[in-house]
């Protein structure tokens, strides 16, 4: 029974140590974040080394599809539209795969949404982007496979590739002048009706300056009066009656009850019809 009891202890043992090895990869994990103006872009790969082989045109041969990498797809994420090569890519996350070649590298940029594998051949409906980038010899040997962002403006950069002794860099654009552009007009235009609306709905409903929050919600009904809003003219009608100004609450309070009829919003009716009623006017 002892030796039993001994025995069932070793192995038990010997299985937790086992479970508890951890060895490095061979091909480590790299993720890169990079703010390319108003863009941030990720890059997730794997980086094997070049340990004593020769690499392109052997290891990773010519003219054949690889994955950029090891291990799990290399991937690149824009969190805005971007372009390649005069061609859209759309906010998201793509597979980087190569083609390369001695002298220059076909690029594509992939969105079939798996994670691994490396496709015999590309299927033209997942390729979002696809260019040809001449290849540049490096005087020195780079063990470790590098991705990285490379010349950095504020609405282009290159995504760069630098393994054993070659280079390339693949130039795109992100759309920062348009949405900087968008801002400054904005501010420059002032607050719009929405902002009024929050404002002074955030100024009612937390018993603030009620005059300041009828001004705003005037602002915004009058912003918006070639369209107007049911909702917004409701908040308008409590604003106003917590001003003390009846007259202009019931008739704001029956304007909302009118476009929320039209509308079909049938909670907004029985609001303002409970509003008017308690204000007399039904």
């Amino acid at each position: 029974m002892k030796k039993l009891l001994l025995l069932f202890m070793t192995c038990a043992t010997m299985y937790t140590l086992k479970a508890q090895v951890e060895t490095p990869a061979p091909s480590p994990f790299s993720k890169l974040e990079q703010k390319v103006g108003l863009t941030d872009v990720t890059l997730e790969y794997s980086r094997p080394g070049v340990k004593g082989r020769i690499v392109f045109g052997d290891l990773v041969p010519y003219g054949k599809i690889w994955r950029t990498g090891a291990n799990a797809r290399t991937k690149i994420t824009f969190s805005t539209d971007a372009t390649i090569d005069g061609q859209d890519l759309k906010a998201g996350s793509y597979s980087i795969f190569t083609i390369p070649n001695a002298e220059s590298w076909e690029v594509v940029f992939y969105n079939d949404g798996k994670e691994f594998g490396t496709p015999s051949e590309f299927d033209p409906q997942y390729v979002a982007a696809r260019t040809t980038v001449k290849s540049y010899p490096v005087p020195f040997n780079v063990e470790s496979f590098t991705l990285d962002i490379n010349n950095i403006t504020n609405s282009s950069a290159t995504i760069d590739l630098i393994w054993e002794k070659t280079y390339l860099g693949v130039p795109f654009t992100v759309p920062t002048d348009a949405a900087v552009t968008a801002s400054i007009q904005k501010v420059m235009n002032g607050p719009g009706a929405n902002d009024y609306f929050q404002a002074a709905v955030y100024y009612f409903q937390e018993g603030k300056d009620i005059q300041q929050a009828k001004t705003w919600i005037d602002q915004a009904v009058e912003m918006s009066k070639d369209q107007p809003r049911f909702w917004v003219l409701r908040q308008q009608s409590l604003i106003h009656a917590k001003a003390g100004e009846k007259a202009s609450a019931i008739a704001a309070a029956k304007a909302s009850l009118k476009y929320a009829e039209e509308a079909g919003n049938d909670d907004y009716v029985k609001m303002n019809k409970d509003s008017l009623k308690e204000w007399g006017s039904m």
